[in-house]
């Protein structure tokens, strides 16, 4: 498995248990499962992008320090 698909994987693992523990923190109610899936879906999104800026960061950093 490549770096892709591992901070892919991670990034959906991320908005699942996001979005799981915001309805069990604010109750089973058929509105705020629709709103919380679709924040969980943006906050995975930006989770992806997020760690993608920062892995490419840290690398620029330790190739340039060599």
């Amino acid at each position: 498995m490549n770096p892709q698909h591992r901070l892919v994987l991670a990034s959906v693992m991320f908005a699942v248990l996001w979005t799981l523990g915001m309805i069990w923190w604010t109750g089973v109610d058929t509105v705020n499962i629709i709103g919380l899936s679709i924040s969980g879906a943006v906050a995975g999104v930006l989770w992806y992008f997020a760690m993608r800026w920062w892995i490419h960061w840290v690398e620029k950093r330790r190739v340039g320090s060599s």
